[in-house]
């Protein structure tokens, strides 16, 4: 039987809640009917073989909570597919505010919105104890997009408390050469950054743009834009927010054009809040282009998809890689799985390339 994987959770919002429900609900699946996994197994671990050890939010409604009931409070909003979940005996502590909460939020009710906690936040040395203490091994990164200096700390806490470090969320920490340095120095695995879903706009505009480039279309412009009704579209209308979450995007789907588009020939980012999607995500793309005889043409396609479940399934790969490294003692940024996994990894690759090495890196 494999050991479990101990993991801990920043930011108990509707990803933790997708990821935690799926870590419960394949407990009951056979591999040949666990729908919706890339790997069933990675490195002898199953999906159902990770348990959370250690939480950290700042809302009224989740700080003081165990993460089972945490994980149903408001605001979160994504499908609930696994109701059923025992008590974890794992209680939601208060985090460091820091950038992870963005003025505008308090102009919304309730029910959208977050609701700062009162709870004294812990310090940097209270949550290296806690990591600790309960043997952390892999830390995940769910805070809201633009919380640059609130994944620094948590980033920092991760090293000096041994942990592996999962960064969901675009600011730039494994792709940045500076921290990965760091984690490498310290022997510790680091995946990132800015978790890439399963079939999410970001892969479906990538393969689109693969595709015209393989089949010798001339990409001249393209967009992509995506509305949705959760917490992360509703901090993404402050736009001073979103300047590492563009240049994301824009980037990984630069990287698989034939030639580099300039910037007013394509935009990629979020477009508007739209309160009753709830987790539902709605991207339109749009890619206009030039075949045989220079004769125009142009594709449009809309994907409508629940935002959460489809980063979680890719998590959980994540979660498993990080725990293959630290058992190979292999510290630093993971190139291949931050590759296939994130949107800016430290080396952009196709995804069929992508996918080739974490395939490799798995098996290794």
């Amino acid at each position: 039987m494999a050991q479990k994987i101990k993991i801990g959770i920043v930011g108990v919002g509707n990803c933790a809640s997708a990821l935690i429900q799926g870590i419960y609900y394949y407990k009951n699946k056979q591999p040949e009917d666990a729908i919706g996994l890339m790997h069933w197994e990675i490195g002898g671990y199953k999906p159902f073989d990770i348990e959370i050890r250690a939480a950290f939010d700042i809302d009224a409604r989740k700080v003081g909570k165990d993460v089972s009931e945490a994980i149903f409070s408001p605001p979160n909003c994504t499908t609930i597919f696994c109701p059923n979940i025992p008590l974890i005996g794992t209680k939601v502590q208060m985090g460091q505010i820091l950038d992870g909460f963005s003025e505008h939020m308090k102009n919304y009710d309730a029910k959208y919105t977050f609701v700062l906690s009162d709870a004294p936040q812990l310090s940097q040395e209270e949550v290296v104890n806690i990591l600790k203490e309960n043997q952390v091994e892999v830390l995940l990164n769910y805070l809201p997009v633009g919380s640059e200096e609130a994944t620094k700390f948590y980033a920092d806490c991760a090293l000096k408390a041994g942990c592996a470090f999962v960064n969901n969320i675009p600011v730039f920490i494994a792709s940045n050469p500076k921290w990965a340095s760091k984690f490498k120095n310290a022997g510790l695995p680091i995946i990132g950054d800015d978790i890439k879903s399963q079939v999410g706009a970001t892969i479906v505009h990538r393969i689109l743009v693969d595709l015209f480039k393989k089949r010798g279309v001339k990409l001249e412009k393209t967009y992509q834009l995506n509305t949705g009704g959760n917490t992360d579209f509703l901090n993404m209308l402050n736009r001073t927010r979103l300047a590492s979450k563009k240049e994301s995007k824009t980037e990984a789907v630069q990287a698989v054009t034939a030639k580099r588009l300039v910037d007013e020939n394509i935009h990629v980012g979020p477009s508007d809040y739209v309160a009753w999607q709830k987790d539902n995500k709605i991207a339109f793309i749009r890619l206009e282009g030039k075949l045989f005889g220079d004769v125009p043409m142009n594709l449009e396609l809309r994907l409508s998809v629940e935002d959460s479940p489809n980063s979680a399934g890719v998590a959980i790969d994540a979660i498993r890689c990080a725990k293959l490294a630290l058992d190979r003692k292999q510290g630093g940024a993971l190139v291949e799985p931050s590759a296939y996994f994130c949107k800016h990894p430290p080396i952009q690759f196709t995804d069929d390339q992508a996918r080739k090495l974490v395939e490799d890196f798995i098996n290794a």
